[in-house]
């Protein structure tokens, strides 16, 4: 943003030739014209969200993500870029500006499980969280660091949607409880504020006990046909086709919430009603809000992106961020807030829909669990020892020097045996792919970008693409290729300009991008840039 350095007096300026003073009048007018910087930055992520679904429903989006994507900023050829494509560590590169090789966030089994942070409340045997993991810092940080009274509120679903966009910051950070309520762990506070109690008690997930999943629009809309085989193959009771219907008892309801659309509505609810109490965007100072929004990635795994579900779910997203955008410009000043949206992964299509080309080896379900078990068992190793978690072989070092094992003969002979599991592309050591060309070769770079150098990784393992890890029956993610990283990116609001952009684009692009917006710096090296192309000339 353009300042003036200092007041002029009518007898300085009669002193200056008058290059000078055009000059000063170009600059008086750029400051007048140009857009102050916001008092409300919202940053929405939708779990497992593909970028061709924005043009894939754009027909029937009639409110958000039409008013998002049609009036913002939209970079159609953006990426996670990193191999690791999962809910943990793609949260943890929204705000931060850095892959999960600088932030540590790996997987979400090691996301922010914390045993030391337990819940506030509820009795559900959900397991404590907290950003313990998280390394650096996020916008959020940034922000405070120029005006202390800058502030944030984080909601989601899932403890590490809400958790990690903020990184480490003591902040607003609330998830649901399989009780029917949202919370946060004792890493945040040690009671719930009162306004968050209050949304509690009106018990809004056990109130749709008995409701039925719907289509929103007429059958005639959907081409998607409503019952394949594939589908809802992790459910022990199978419903391929509408409607879906919830729990009539209120307490499995509220347990089984996170399935259904209705729980993102209920997210965004949460969302303006912490924004009203917390007093966000009221400014002079900007604020942060958070909202990571998950009914996407439950329909998704349930029953895959081809389905009519998936179709009906955009839809009735569509409407919610509709309603978080006329609510929120009704609580304030609607050139005072900015929005950015993107995904934390995609998702694949199954392997048993994909077509198999002549000579093509088969999409398969790959599971090296048994090749590891098999590894424990001959080198009496526990699994603390060596472990194989979505992809990744971890050795422990000083455990195998301890028992003289040596730990790179152990990571050549299984990657040498991967090599020759069903569905199998490609097993790298990870010291190789520390070495490895990443600009020309797209997965090592991936690799690259997931893993700290100091995480005791050996191995990573690709597998070909269509191929499928057997964790998830129906459909998932996981893999290093663009089926699974290519999300959307956009940004809507004063300041940004209006268009679609093909450049090459990466989520970690996102939080430089929003302090440049905000007028903050970020306090060290980041892996992304600043998308000039989305900023309107100043």
């Amino acid at each position: 943003m353009l300042h003036l350095t200092r007041r002029l007096t009518l007898a300085a300026l009669a002193t200056l030739p008058l290059s000078t003073l055009a000059a000063q009048s170009k600059a008086i007018a750029a400051t007048a014209t140009a857009p102050a910087p916001p008092k409300l930055v919202v940053f929405i992520t939708i779990d497992q969200m593909r970028a061709d679904y924005l043009e894939r429903f754009a027909k029937d989006f009639t409110a958000g993500l039409a008013r998002l994507s049609n009036g913002g900023a939209v970079f159609t050829n953006a990426f996670q870029d990193h191999a690791n494509s999962e809910t943990a560590p793609g949260h943890a590169t929204t705000m931060s500006g850095r892959e999960p090789w600088k932030t540590g966030i790996v997987l979400n089994d090691i996301g922010v499980p914390d045993p030391s942070a337990p819940l506030i409340g509820p009795r559900t045997g959900q397991q404590g969280a907290s950003p313990y993991r998280f390394r650096g810092s996020t916008l959020i940080d940034w922000m405070r660091l120029k005006d202390q009274r800058s502030h944030a509120l984080s909601v989601s679903r899932k403890d590490r949607g809400a958790i990690l966009p903020l990184g480490r910051a003591h902040e607003g950070v609330y998830w649901y409880a399989l009780d029917g309520r949202f919370t946060t762990s004792r890493y945040y506070a040690d009671t719930l504020p009162s306004w968050l109690t209050r949304f509690n008690e009106r018990k809004l997930p056990q109130s749709y006990a008995g409701k039925a999943w719907e289509p929103v629009l007429p059958l005639s809309r959907y081409p998607e046909p409503d019952s394949i085989a594939i589908e809802d193959m992790q459910h022990a009771t199978r419903e391929l086709a509408f409607p879906h219907r919830i729990s009539a008892n209120p307490d499995s309801a509220a347990r089984d919430f996170a399935n259904f659309p209705w729980m993102d509505e209920v997210n965004v609810a949460l969302a303006l009603e912490g924004v009203q109490a917390m007093g966000l965007g009221k400014g002079p100072q900007a604020d942060l809000l958070a909202i990571s929004l998950s009914t996407t990635d439950a329909v998704g795994h349930r029953f895959g992106p081809q389905s009519r579900e998936v179709h009906d779910n955009m839809v009735r997203l569509d409407r919610t961020l509709g309603v978080l955008i006329d609510s929120l410009y009704k609580l304030r000043d609607s050139s005072t807030i900015i929005f950015a949206l993107t995904a934390d992964h995609a998702i694949a299509m199954p392997p048993e829909m994909l077509p198999v080309q002549k000579g093509q080896l088969p999409h398969e379900r790959a599971d090296l669990s048994a090749l590891a078990a098999s590894f424990r068992k001959t080198l009496a190793l526990d699994t603390a020892a060596l472990s194989f978690v979505d992809g990744i072989l971890f050795l422990e070092p000083r455990a195998l020097q301890a028992r003289g094992i040596d730990r790179d003969s152990v990571a050549r002979a299984f990657a040498k045996q991967a090599i020759g599991q069903p569905g199998v592309l490609r097993a790298d050591l990870f010291s190789a792919i520390l070495r490895a060309d990443t600009l020309h070769d797209a997965v090592a770079r991936r690799w690259r970008h997931a893993i700290p150098p100091d995480v005791p990784v050996a191995v990573v393992v690709s597998l070909r693409k269509g191929s499928m890890w057997v964790r998830t029956r129906t459909a998932s993610h996981l893999s290093p290729y663009d089926e699974d990283t290519h999300v959307p990116l956009l940004f809507y609001g004063p300041g940004i300009t209006t268009g679609k952009f093909a450049e090459f684009a990466r989520v970690v692009d996102m939080a430089p991008t929003l302090a440049w917006l905000v007028d903050v710096t970020p306090t060290e090296a980041l892996d992304g840039h600043v998308l000039r192309k989305a900023l309107k000339k100043r």
